[in-house]
């Protein structure tokens, strides 16, 4: 399970009201999902949404605060760590984006809002191998994903799998980690697939 609490880029095209409630909890399906302080497994991370669902979410409940262009909600997902959306712009245009930070870190929001103007003002648009893994975890449907268990021979305690098909149609797990840069750019919806080659490149 990756408990890393860097900040990271998880879907790369503008998610929709759906996939973005999606997104708000993409790692329901962790074993002992109840158990434990998953604070470091979401903190961090952060996608773009539309301007339309930015507004929805802040009319949904009063906001726990407003910093200018920032609001934070009100209800906690786990710990300190909650959503904070953000209406940021960058060349030129007003885009806006979801993040999970963890409060208890004082500095947590505003390295957000940093991370993602750097992230998107990139002058290459390219994905890092960690983003290309991170949007196929996040765009692929629960059936076809889900954590290594312990009668796999590849089990690893949290490790995420992935289903992939091979030419004949059968199906098998493979840990997401350890895609090939051909099975990810086969993952990968088209319009995503130079970036992936272009950072492996790189």
């Amino acid at each position: 399970m990756n408990t890393s609490p860097q900040i990271r880029k998880v879907y790369q095209d503008t998610a929709d009201r759906h996939h973005m409630f999606r997104l708000f909890d993409r790692h329901a399906q962790r074993p002992n999902r109840f158990e434990g302080d998953a604070s470091a497994l979401y903190a961090g991370e952060w996608f773009e949404i539309t301007e339309r669902d930015h507004d929805y979410m802040f009319d949904i409940l009063p906001p726990l605060w407003i910093r200018g262009s920032m609001f934070a909600m009100r209800e906690f997902l786990t710990g300190s760590v909650t959503s904070v959306f953000f209406a940021l712009r960058i060349d030129g245009l007003v885009r806006h984006f979801h993040g999970y930070c963890d409060l208890a870190d004082r500095g947590s929001v505003e390295d957000m809002r940093l991370a993602i103007i750097q992230r998107e003002t990139r002058p290459v648009r390219a994905m890092t191998r960690e983003e290309s893994l991170e949007h196929i975890w996040s765009a692929t449907a629960d059936a076809y994903r889900g954590y290594s268990e312990e009668t796999s021979p590849q089990h690893l305690p949290g490790q995420r799998v992935i289903t992939l098909y091979t030419a004949t149609g059968s199906a098998r797990l493979k840990l997401l980690n350890d895609l090939t840069d051909d099975e990810i750019a086969s993952k990968l919806p088209v319009q995503l697939r130079h970036l992936a080659r272009a950072a492996a490149a790189a």
